[in-house]
């Protein structure tokens, strides 16, 4: 359909704010959020709470869970993000939720750290620009441009420290915000061509941890009993539970065994992630992994212990309705929006599991996530912001209709 009146002058008051969109990106790729620092985490939320407490939000913080301690990431900083709950409701009708996480993979003490434009001024490359800074900004100034229109929206923006990591803090958060709302956007990055993500695959975590006996190499060897040899009988096995065209994968990632050359070690560890289709199939590996296990007091021993936290997402009738809507708003703004599944997970996943129909790659277009080459496409900053602004003023109470 044609937009509106009120939609051309939001679309009209989003492409003004071309030159602030990108100097807030610039901005906020510089707060290196990665490795759970802190005072670049707090940094953002004030800034973008603030932001939104001045469109008339409420902002509630929630305390952070307690994650398992086997799992890897966050080791040493003591620090367990809050996550920000930030609610405006206009008028009764359908509340939309968007959710963003403020962490990045990326080392804050490394030096990659500022967002560098390209000869040309199409794309630039930066920690965390495309995922999720990019996002998060585009959907900061979307809500803004709808205030400034006059355009009512009841809405909530979920703000989140550790997706990451495996939200572990925050998955209680974004399930009870789930509850309590008709819709939800997350602002994960574009698939490439900037596609929509309609179906995900779930994830989890897992340790496998072996014990033995030590003992001295050259004195006295057979009296060991190596935890790394267990260790690598266990790792053969996982290398052959993986049905990659079923959607099972099974990855072993670092590697803990020993302490030296010359002892045997009684200890070792290995680290690993799964990904699944479905429940069912989460629950075969999950039942595999566990049949490694020995009996109690057992040497050499084998313990594995494991976190299937992440659902998988299927494509339903509720969630397939609100991308056909998204892919609306996009034709009406000359813009394509092809759908795709994803091997990736993200809160999304969370959020659709606790009952919400959530489409979650509504954010900035770009690729190269999570490396020292993640890079935004910049025009995507504006053309994506127009199609969040959109897409919130359609499902929300307000609909298209000024105040």
């Amino acid at each position: 359909m044609a937009l509106t009146g009120v939609e051309e002058r939001v679309v009209s008051a989003i492409a003004g704010r071309e030159a602030a969109l990108l100097e807030d990106l610039r901005l906020h790729v510089g707060l290196p959020t990665g490795g759970f620092n802190a005072d670049a985490i707090e940094e953002t939320r004030e800034r973008l709470t603030g932001r939104l407490e001045r469109l008339g939000a409420s902002h509630r913080r929630v305390a952070a869970e307690r994650r398992p301690g086997w799992l890897l990431g966050g080791e040493g900083t003591g620090y367990e993000p809050e996550t920000s709950v930030c609610s405006r409701a206009d008028r009764d009708g359908s509340r939309v939720l968007i959710a963003g996480h403020m962490d990045t993979v990326h080392d804050p003490g490394g030096d990659f750290r500022e967002l560098s434009v390209a000869g040309g001024g199409k794309t630039a490359v930066g920690p965390g620009c495309v995922d999720m800074k990019g996002g998060l900004v585009i959907a900061v100034a979307a809500l803004e441009a709808l205030e400034e229109c006059g355009v009512d929206a009841s809405w909530s923006f979920l703000l989140n420290g550790d997706e990451e990591t495996g939200t572990y803090h925050s998955e209680r958060a974004i399930r009870d915000a789930a509850k309590e709302h008709d819709f939800g956007l997350a602002l994960e990055p574009a698939l490439p061509g900037g596609a929509l993500a309609i179906e995900r695959v779930g994830s989890g975590q897992f340790v496998i941890e072996t014990s033995g006996r030590a003992a001295h190499a050259g004195r006295e060897f057979t009296k060991g009993i190596s935890a790394v040899s267990k260790l690598g009988e266990c790792l053969v096995a996982v290398a052959g539970m993986p049905e990659p065209d079923r959607g099972r994968v099974l990855n072993i990632g670092p590697l803990r065994g020993g302490v030296a050359t010359n002892a045997v070690p009684d200890s070792a560890a290995a680290w690993g992630n799964v990904r699944f289709p479905d429940r069912a199939a989460a629950d075969e590996m999950g039942a595999m992994l566990d049949a490694l296990q020995t009996e109690e007091g057992e040497l050499p021993g084998v313990v594995v212990r494991r976190s299937f936290n992440r659902p998988a997402k299927p494509l339903t009738a509720e969630t397939e309705a609100l991308a056909l809507r998204a892919r609306g708003v996009a034709e009406d703004l000359g813009q394509s929006l092809p759908f795709e599944k994803t091997g990736g997970v993200c809160d999304g996943n969370i959020m659709q599991d606790a009952g919400l129909p959530t489409i979650d790659t509504v954010g900035v277009r770009g690729g190269g996530l999570h490396t020292r080459d993640e890079w935004i496409e910049l025009d995507s900053l504006v053309e994506r912001c127009q199609l969040l602004a959109l897409l919130v003023a359609r499902v929300s109470a307000g609909g298209s209709a000024a105040r």
